[in-house]
């Protein structure tokens, strides 16, 4: 139950930090909001990491937590930019498609979920997938975002995967190594491109906010992993975009179509039968 409730956990953090950088990246360059929040959630985790005093990783765990930060800033950016051309509502479901890869390699490597949990998985999956459907999809279109959610969701996925390996070495460590990883690189990128590394002062509570979420988000399910199965662990935390679809329908009024509303009811039942399981 402590794995779900962390898994649970860093879904709604999740969630709340990407409607927060969607939003911001509206108003400034993608780059711009992924940089500063990288940077703001890596001094976040050194605090941590400080606190813990924990002996650093291995070379296969650093290396791990290295490819994790590298996959988990191509994500990011992807779905923020998803998110400020297209609709949060349709961006944000379909990157979390991205449980689909964990969850295969974890039974890949022998893990057994329960029956209950499986039906679980694939209920809540097949939730995402009515879910992420637009108008625009049914008359035969495809939704603005769509593409960069798509890369988001494998970014994510990849990300989960190698987080895993890292974080049995050392929780807070393989944050702060995945973290600093992805915030050199949204930094070189930046300045290579020449663009603001700040965005304006109105705008920088928002970024820092999601700096800070998803790192709490981060270690959550660092330490859910720890201590659950990671193809559980992985769906539960994907459910995230239920979040973010709700404040989007809230603040930015977005509405969803009957089969979204559908898709959401799902995902919820799915979620259910996991924990249940």
């Amino acid at each position: 139950m402590l794995a779900i409730a962390l898994a649970l956990g860093a879904a709604v953090s999740y969630g709340i930090g990407d409607f927060l950088g969607g939003l911001s990246s509206r108003r400034a360059h993608v780059l711009t909001v992924l940089a500063l929040s990288q940077l703001v959630g890596a001094a976040a985790v050194a605090v941590w990491v400080a606190l813990a005093r924990e002996p650093f990783l291995d070379s296969t765990a650093a290396l791990a937590a290295m490819a994790a930060g590298l996959c988990g800033a191509v994500g990011l950016a992807a779905l923020y930019r998803g998110m400020a051309i297209g609709a949060m509502g349709v961006v944000a479901p379909i990157s979390s498609i991205a449980a689909a890869i964990p969850f295969g390699v974890g039974i890949a490597q022998g893990e057994r979920p329960s029956t209950l949990q499986v039906l679980g998985a694939v209920v809540a999956l097949g939730g995402l997938a009515m879910v992420s459907r637009s108008p625009a999809g049914r008359s035969g279109g495809v939704a603005a975002g769509v593409g960069l959610a798509l890369l988001a969701a494998l970014g994510f996925g990849l990300y989960f995967v190698f987080l895993d390996i890292a974080a049995h070495d050392s929780v807070p460590w393989a944050v702060l190594t995945a973290r600093l990883t992805s915030s050199a690189l949204a930094v070189a990128v930046v300045l290579t491109i020449g663009i603001a590394i700040l965005p304006t002062r109105r705008l920088m509570p928002a970024v820092i906010a999601v700096g800070l979420c998803d790192t709490a988000a981060n270690v959550l399910f660092a330490l859910a992993t720890t201590r659950g199965l990671v193809s559980v662990v992985s769906v539960l935390t994907s459910l995230y975009p239920a979040i973010t679809v709700a404040l989007a329908a809230v603040v930015l009024r977005e509405r969803l179509a009957g089969a979204q509303l559908t898709g959401a009811a799902a995902v919820l039942a799915g979620a259910a039968l996991i924990t249940a399981g």
